[in-house]
């Protein structure tokens, strides 16, 4: 078995079938900098591999603690790479041919090795040898980031500083015993579930195969009121549900109608073990997808998802007049999720719940009430007010 560096097998689970030139085209639609200013396309770079260092030191002073180190450097070479590809489309250089100009050094070899590419039986992998450790690599990699800060399109000599620059990074990614294609596949995943709306008919249908008395309903209507006691109180077809809820701290917040945020996540997501619990609908036919997708765990996640994001729209006017998420709050929330259904979700259908989660919140709040119209089927949700 030909090896990509050290700790890095070639295997049908982690060589993915993914040219740079393919990565290069699907990437594009993502970019939404301006494309006459390098700087902020430098400046970004230079960002993510100052967070490529930070994981870095994280993992010196952490040692074997820090869990999480693998999945953490992955995605900071990702992001460095999505900045990279971004810099060679605004100097009009191919990114899979300066990725190859930086493999043709003398301090690398060539493997021939079998391919999982459809097209391609056969595939060149390029090494490189007698790599300085880790820390000097990813000091180097800073350097060269740095020399890049004042480029300018058409500068002399920005392509060479370019490839320079990629010479680097691919030396540190190899260093850190995590593949190039994991890389390349993960920051894809990551960036067009981000920025590029998918076909509705291929989103997750979590209920798909069950009954209706263990599906979230396709349509629904629930009536929030608060009362002259301060608690708010939900009613679905006329029925009260769950128990009558107050704010639960010192300066009131509106946080009594939190339940707008769990109604949107089972409208837009199709997911909401929350209030799956609340009106009886977990899947007990399935005994593995109650207990591990509708139970206890999985409701404490959504209560403090919702907690979260609470916190954090709170210091942004609960994001009114916002028409995006920062990618912070969407990656705490993606690692909040992992290992459930909803994880399949991707990350802008995750910014649509909160935001019109929050639309409905605030009106909710201005009223003390209202009718929160949700429709599974357009993943919609929706405010009337109460007659």
């Amino acid at each position: 078995m030909a090896s990509l560096g050290t700790g890095c097998n070639i295997t049908s689970e982690n060589f993915m079938a993914l040219t740079i030139s393919e990565y290069e085209e699907r990437i594009a639609p993502t970019d939404r900098l301006t494309a006459e200013n390098l700087s902020p396309v430098l400046l970004g770079l230079f960002g993510e591999v100052g967070s490529i260092m930070a994981t870095s030191k994280k993992l010196h002073r952490e040692g074997e603690a820090f869990i999480a180190y693998l999945d953490a450097v992955e995605e900071e070479f990702g992001d460095a790479l999505w900045y990279l590809c971004a810099l060679c489309r605004r100097v009009e250089e191919p990114l899979d041919q300066i990725i190859s100009d930086a493999c043709n050094g003398e301090d690398t070899i060539s493997l021939t090795v079998a391919s999982l590419h459809l097209a391609a039986p056969v595939a060149k992998v390029q090494k490189f040898q007698n790599l300085e450790v880790i820390d000097v690599l990813l000091k180097e990699l800073g350097i060269k980031a740095a020399d890049l800060l004042n480029a300018e399109v058409g500068q002399v000599g920005l392509r060479e500083q370019i490839v320079d620059f990629t010479a680097a990074y691919l030396k540190a990614v190899q260093a850190s015993n995590v593949p190039f294609g994991k890389v390349v596949r993960s920051n894809l995943d990551k960036a067009t579930g981000r920025f590029i709306a998918a076909d509705q008919s291929t989103l997750p249908r979590f209920d798909e195969k069950f009954s209706d008395d263990e599906s979230l309903p396709d349509k629904f209507e629930i009536e929030i009121q608060e009362r002259p006691n301060g608690k708010s109180y939900l009613r679905w077809k006329g029925v009260f549900i769950g128990d009558p809820l107050t704010d639960n701290i010192g300066d009131p917040d509106g946080y009594r109608f939190h339940d707008v945020f769990h109604f949107s996540h089972a409208a837009i997501l199709h997911w909401s073990p929350t209030f799956r619990a609340l009106i009886k609908h977990k899947r007990k036919s399935r005994p593995d997808v109650d207990e591990a997708q509708d139970s206890g765990r999985a409701i404490v996640i959504e209560e403090g998802l919702s907690a979260y994001i609470f916190s954090c729209a709170k210091e942004l006017n609960f994001f009114e007049e916002q028409s995006t998420i920062s990618f912070d709050i969407l990656k705490t929330v993606s690692h909040f999720v992992r290992g459930y259904e909803v994880e399949q979700c991707p990350l802008y259908l995750w910014e649509k719940a909160i935001l019109q989660g929050y639309e409905v919140f605030r009106k909710i709040k201005k009223n003390n009430g209202g009718l929160v119209v949700c429709d599974k089927v357009k993943r919609e949700i929706s405010y009337r007010a109460l007659l």
